[in-house]
């Protein structure tokens, strides 16, 4: 499942859903930043940013096989499961959709960190 090697396998499947995580995260912060009422989405902004870089950080941590990769997956799910909280608070397809993707993220890093 690697692409260069197979010492990551173990890992695949959490690079998989952080990357798209990641994704989800930056789409729907732009795309929130588009709504009508943004001013009321400055938390949920915020914490989007923080989940796409730190879901973009655990896959880099996970690709290298580093020391502290499930540490990081652990505050990865942190972060998820309050991105995924924050986005639910809103109606919008992306939202939700993001919302969906955080919470799938959070609970494979929380799996990947035990």
């Amino acid at each position: 499942m690697g692409i260069a090697t197979s010492v990551i396998d173990k890992y695949q499947t959490c690079i998989d859903v952080c990357t798209k995580c990641a994704q989800s995260c930056k789409e729907c912060q732009v795309a929130c930043l588009k709504e009508p009422d943004v001013k009321n989405r400055l938390k949920c902004i915020g914490i989007l940013s923080e989940c796409a870089c730190l879901c973009t950080e655990s896959a880099s941590f996970m690709a290298t096989d580093a020391k502290y990769a499930k540490d990081v997956c652990k505050l990865c799910a942190t972060i998820c499961e309050d991105c995924a909280n924050e986005c639910g608070m809103f109606k919008e397809d992306h939202c939700v959709k993001c919302a969906t993707e955080c919470r799938t993220c959070a609970d494979e890093c929380r799996m990947m960190a035990k």
